[in-house]
């Protein structure tokens, strides 16, 4: 069996387009740190989603890891909704 090259980004590594490979490894980022949230504080689906200004279909969605339903805009408004801290950081690549 061959190795495959890999990198930090398994969007990447799974064949889509360098700028769809980010937008997806930063919504799945996002993702996570959500459902973490909900996980951390117990919180049932109806709660979570009266706390990040959704619907509960939402929360079951983002549950159930349908990342096509998200946007970056979206996930962002909810994370701030539990009242988490967002950090971006753009690098330069090396040469």
């Amino acid at each position: 069996m061959k190795k495959r090259a890999t990198t930090n980004n398994v969007f990447l590594d799974l064949g889509f387009g360098a700028e769809e490979a980010a937008n997806l490894k930063l919504r799945s980022m996002l993702m996570v740190e959500l459902e973490q949230y909900i996980r951390d504080k117990r919180l049932t689906q109806k709660r979570a989603a009266e706390r990040l200004g959704v619907t509960q279909p939402r929360i079951s969605d983002l549950m159930r890891g349908k990342i096509a339903l998200f946007s970056v805009d979206t996930l962002i408004t909810m994370l701030t909704h539990a009242g988490l801290k967002i950090d971006v950081r753009v690098r330069r690549p090396t040469a």
